[in-house]
């Protein structure tokens, strides 16, 4: 999944899918056909997809571990998500919320 995303190649393994618009150079990351984020050159637009899973935290951990800031992450706590970003004041805790935009 990194690597089409960084090479900007559509690519399909079980539940995930990229699709890359290299016209305006977005990759679009879907889980289960629903769009989980898209990476563009200078930012990482997260979303849920409608499901608050595991599966989804994990696949958009693994987006931002290789093309997010060092430190950033989606986590939870008491049933609720966050996003910890890693921002010019140091590291910041923010709720998620879909469509939510890093960089």
């Amino acid at each position: 999944m990194n690597a089409a995303i960084s090479d900007s190649k559509n690519f399909k393994s079980r539940n995930t899918e990229v699709v890359s618009d290299n016209t305006n150079g977005i990759s679009s990351v879907f889980l289960h056909g629903n769009l989980i984020a898209e990476v563009g050159d200078t930012f990482i637009r997260l979303f849920d997809g409608g499901w608050q899973s595991n599966t989804t935290k994990s696949r958009l951990n693994a987006i931002l571990s290789v093309h997010g800031e060092h430190g950033d992450r989606v986590f939870q706590k008491d049933w609720h998500w966050f996003v910890q970003m890693n921002t010019v004041q140091g590291l910041s805790v923010v709720p998620f919320f879909s469509s939510m935009r890093l960089g």
